[in-house]
Parts: C-alpha cells; sequence; structure tokens
C-alpha cells in the first residue's frame, strides 16, 4: 500500500524556490532515508510529507490516516512531566486513558527516559527530550512515521533502541521516513535512500554508495555549506567528509587549494 505520494512537487517561500519538481512515494513496510547536505530541502519534503506545509505547486496524495512525526527542534512544554505531557497528547489523539498511560510508560522505559517518567519537562536534556519526542510520535500506532534527525542527541543505547522502534513499526505496516547524516546509521536502518540536492530529489537507489574522507585541516572551509558534504566529523585534530561517491573530488580539490592535507579516502558502503 502508498502510504502518501509527492507528484511533481515545489515549494517556494517568496521568490525562493526550495523545492523542484520533486516524486516520492512512500510504501507501507519501507524504511526511506532522505539525505542531503544542509539547506538542500530534506526538512522541507519531510514537512509536506506528514502535511504541516503545502506545495506551491503539484501534489501531495496521503492515504496513511495515523501519522506520526518528530520535527527537527522539539518544542516541550516546562510545566508537565514527560508521563503527563505523553497522557494528555494520547488522549488528544482518541487513547483511553490507560492505553495512553501504558503505552508512554513502556516506550520512555524502552528508551531509558533518564530520571524516570515523572521528570519535568523543563529539566530535560536534548538527548531525553528528543526521546519524548519519539515516544509522542509512536503512541497510537502511525501509518506513516516521519522523522527530522531522530537521532540527535541520543546516546549510544537509545540510537540502537530507536532503530529497533523504527524497523518494528515498518514491520507493523507503517511507511517511515528519516533524514540522517551518519552514513553509517542509514546504511543499517534504510531499506531505500533518497538524496536531495539542491532542491531537486537527484538519487533514489536501495544502495547509495558513500565514501568518507579524512583530512588533516588548513585554512579554515564552512564545510556544511558545501554541496556534495553529507555530514562533517571532527575529531583528534582531523575532519571526516561523508559525501556520495563519485561526487567527492570537488571536495578534495576545495580542500587541497586550502592547503588541507589528504590522510585516507575510504568507500564506506
Amino acid at each position: 500500500m502508498e502510504a502518501v505520494r509527492l507528484r511533481e512537487v515545489s515549494k517556494r517561500y517568496g521568490r525562493r524556490e526550495i523545492l523542484t519538481d520533486v516524486d516520492l512515494h512512500l510504501d507501507a513496510g519501507e524504511l526511506v532515508a532522505l539525505i542531503g547536505a544542509n539547506g538542500s530541502g530534506k526538512s522541507t519534503v519531510l514537512r509536506l510529507l506528514v502535511g504541516l506545509s503545502r506545495p506551491s505547486a503539484g501534489s501531495v496524495e496521503r492515504a496513511a490516516r495515523v501519522v506520526g512525526y518528530v520535527p527537527d527542534v522539539f518544542a516541550s512544554h516546562d510545566r508537565l512531566s514527560a508521563a503527563t505531557y505523553l497522557m494528555h497528547i494520547g488522549r488528544i489523539r482518541g487513547l483511553s486513558a490507560d492505553t495512553a498511560r501504558d503505552r508512554s510508560h513502556e516506550l520512555l522505559e524502552r528508551l531509558a527516559l533518564s530520571g524516570g517518567a515523572a521528570t519535568p519537562m523543563r529539566k530535560l536534556s536534548k538527548g531525553n527530550a528528543q526521546k519524548v519526542a519519539l515516544a509522542q510520535a509512536l503512541l497510537e500506532p502511525p501509518q506513516l512515521l516521519v522523522l527530522d534527525e531522530p537521532w540527535s542527541g541520543l546516546d549510544a543505547t537509545a540510537h540502537t533502541t530507536l532503530r529497533e522502534l523504527l524497523t518494528e513499526t515498518a514491520e507493523q505496516g507503517a511507511a517511515v521516513a528519516f533524514t540522517e547524516h551518519s552514513a553509517e546509521t542509514v546504511r543499517t536502518t534504510a531499506t531505500r535512500v533518497c538524496e536531495i540536492k539542491h532542491g531537486r530529489l537527484t538519487t533514489t537507489s536501495e544502495q547509495l554508495s558513500i565514501t568518507e574522507v579524512s583530512l588533516i585541516p588548513g585554512t579554515d572551509i564552512d564545510w556544511a555549506q558545501h554541496p556534495d558534504v553529507l555530514d562533517v566529523r571532527r575529531q583528534n585534530g582531523h575532519v571526516t567528509l561523508t559525501l556520495p561517491t563519485g561526487r567527492h573530488d570537488a571536495a578534495l580539490l576545495t580542500a587541497l587549494n586550502h592547503g588541507w592535507s589528504v590522510m585516507t579516502v575510504r568507500r564506506v558502503k
């Protein structure tokens, strides 16, 4: 079953076109990773999928009735505990009080919310607030689950738990779409990978090839603004870039022109 489809969708804010003629479908049981550089239009695609934004042109056809969504920034409620917030959201969505309570505690226990379900939202760290954001999206079994960088801020144990939850949700018949910069997370989670570049869907692949380039820094470069760079990691005095294989030459040339030294170029997928 097709949960949602974008047909020739374009999105414009004022004179700026964010997306151009995007065709994308999500089927039940799929785990679709949407990758691309910062500003490429990934988050806009997600908001269109769930109905939080309307296209400037084209159409969105959504068959899924129950939609779960985790935004890139979760605005938590200062005065409520995590459990009370989730109970409130569950009741709004039509769950019984018992179901909302039981499901909330099950998800928070599984995600290992630090401090427990009675912890006030205002005291939650970024990672623990993200766990509550994930729980609210999964309270009612979704037919479409859309997540914007859901692993952001999570500890290693919660990383694994989230991957398990997404896989289980897809196995139960939902279409799942997420954005993520980590090539390893995409490799171990997604059943299909789509790439957005400059507002266009340029690649749809079961096995998108990824290359990692490790560099010793020279003159400062804002790699997050480079159109081909999917992820940037800095560790032990060197920088590792994640790029689609076949489009890493431009990044290497930029690095060499700015006095950077190449340590390794490694195809990881």
